[in-house]
């Protein structure tokens, strides 16, 4: 019965991360999107539980879909609520050629996944009981994976800095009145409040 109730949990958190992973690409609006985004990192929190890590689980709670996300809905609403639609204008060769690309690189995830794990899948692994605790993941930072969690620190602070000085030209451009004097009809102004958060 226990096992049921975690593939039952399992197929729900990872249609539901799936769905999440579609609609923040597919969505217009960008708060909705972030939105999205949100339940994505949640779902994978559950995941991350049904693989007995629980701090993992939480710091992904606290830390991705709680201040990083705070952090995406705070720049989305400086620069305004307006995004070009994914699709507008119908296919052209740029959209063609992302699609196939991503269905390139799944397709060879999957093929990767499939060489490797060579029936292991088949059999359980072996867990450590250190496995997901907070000093066995401070050890991988700090050693193994040090590189990618500094190049993930500086990409976030680069993408703030890029944020408030997007925002920044937006608003001067705005207060100079942009090259026409104005803002074009039925666009919002930058320092608007964006119609997403009204």
């Amino acid at each position: 019965m226990a096992d049921v109730l975690v593939w039952i949990v399992w197929f729900v958190a990872a249609g539901a991360c799936v769905g999440s992973g579609v609609a923040v690409v597919t969505l217009t609006n960008p708060f909705f999107s972030a939105l999205a985004l949100i339940g994505n990192l949640a779902s994978l929190a559950v995941l991350y539980l049904l693989l007995a890590a629980e701090f993992v689980a939480a710091a992904q709670v606290l830390v991705y879909a709680g201040a990083v996300m705070v952090m995406f809905l705070f720049v989305i609403a400086y620069l305004g609520g307006r995004a070009d639609a994914p699709w507008a204008g119908g296919p052209n060769v740029n959209r063609i050629a992302a699609v196939i690309a991503a269905v390139a690189i799944l397709v060879e995830v999957l093929v990767a996944i499939g060489l490797d794990a060579d029936g292991k899948l088949a059999h359980s692994a072996s867990i450590s009981g250190s496995f997901g605790s907070p000093a066995e993941i401070g050890r991988l930072f700090l050693t193994d994976q040090l590189l990618a969690f500094e190049i993930t620190s500086v990409v976030l602070l680069i993408a703030a800095v890029g944020g408030v000085v997007l925002g920044s030209y937006a608003r001067r451009f705005d207060r100079e009145g942009g090259e026409g004097g104005s803002v074009p009809p039925g666009e919002e102004s930058p320092t608007e409040i964006p119609a997403a958060l009204r």
